[in-house]
């Protein structure tokens, strides 16, 4: 009875893996629970596939039925909000942190403190490309030395946001420069030429800070360094940004290891981003993050949207705006 039993388990089909991709920015939050959430005990059986390909990457897999779960370091956008729709794909958008995209320089570089809007689009918009290839042309204090650009490709969400932040638009950005989708490239882009500068998540330069240093970014509060502070008390901006997961409401319902895992990553939220570098939002918010995973509250309060420079405060109001904006869904 007992071989019978063993070959009736072995001929059981395996479970499909639990596929999630998306955002470098977000990866590390994901990497954490999937590691904390299988020692916890709570996994039922499906394993879960992690991918680190880029928000736009990441968002085109999940609206082609192929990811539970999409991480994104931007909201969704029109277009995207278009394919899921044709291909029936409904969500829940859940905020799960804040991120601080960073200015970063060689740890030896001894002349560049902060950097302003105007100098970071004259460096890095679509007029630069070909002609903005040394330090002094960026700023005239600086020195006339060449300057090496590393960046993200155009499949990250880094790349759209900091386009429409300092460029005021997501494709406005000179393509001459070393472009990765994996951030931990981007740090080592930086970290091995004293004349380099990049741009990408805080929480891969708080990772690297011992090789890299950040710069502050004067706007219209002034020069303003990247800090969990200056988030919270929104104060670094244009740079600041919520970050989400999307979430598959059709297998939400129908799929328990996903409600699981969701579940747990929602409730461990603030560990979770803080473990990983990323700065948490508050414990409230959390909550409320949870009830709106509970009830499946579906759509996008962002409407395709790409708001730039808001506080955490508006961010969230905009996020769960959704329960009252039914033409977001």
């Amino acid at each position: 009875m007992a071989t019978i039993l063993a070959m009736q388990a072995q001929a059981l089909p395996a479970k499909p893996p639990l596929a999630i991709g998306g955002s470098s920015t977000v990866y590390p939050i994901l990497q954490r629970a999937i590691k904390d959430y299988q020692a916890s005990g709570h996994q039922g059986g499906a394993p879960i596939r992690l991918s680190e390909t880029g928000t736009t990457a990441g968002l085109r897999e999940f609206c082609n039925g192929r990811l539970a779960m999409a991480n994104a370091s931007r909201p969704i956008q029109a277009r995207e909000l278009k394919a899921c729709a044709s291909r029936g794909v409904s969500f829940v958008e859940l905020p799960i942190a804040f991120d601080a995209i960073t200015v970063v320089v060689n740890g030896k570089n001894d002349w560049a403190q902060m950097i302003s809007t105007k100098e970071l689009s004259r460096l890095w918009s679509r007029e630069a490309e070909g002609r903005i290839r040394r330090w002094s042309q960026v700023n005239n204090d600086w020195p006339d030395r060449p300057i090496k650009l590393c960046g993200p490709g155009a499949d990250s969400g880094t790349y759209d946001y900091f386009n429409k932040a300092i460029n005021g638009n997501e494709s406005n950005s000179r393509k001459d420069y070393d472009a990765s989708e994996d951030d931990l490239e981007i740090a080592k882009c930086v970290a091995s030429d004293r004349q380099a500068l990049a741009y990408f998540g805080y929480g891969y330069y708080k990772a690297n800070a011992a090789r890299l240093r950040s710069l502050a970014v004067v706007g219209r509060q002034g020069p303003v360094s990247p800090a969990v502070a200056t988030v919270q008390n929104g104060s670094y901006t244009p740079l600041s940004r919520p970050l989400f997961l999307y979430v598959n409401a059709g297998l939400l319902r129908t799929d328990p290891e996903l409600r699981r895992f969701a579940a747990f990553v929602v409730a461990n939220g603030m560990k979770l981003s803080e473990s990983a570098g990323s700065i948490p939002l508050p414990p409230s918010t959390y909550r409320l993050v949870e009830t709106k995973l509970h009830k499946v509250v579906l759509g996008s309060s962002f409407a395709g949207d790409l708001p730039v420079g808001l506080t955490i405060g508006e961010a969230l109001r905009r996020s769960f705006d959704a329960e009252r904006r039914p033409e977001f869904r």
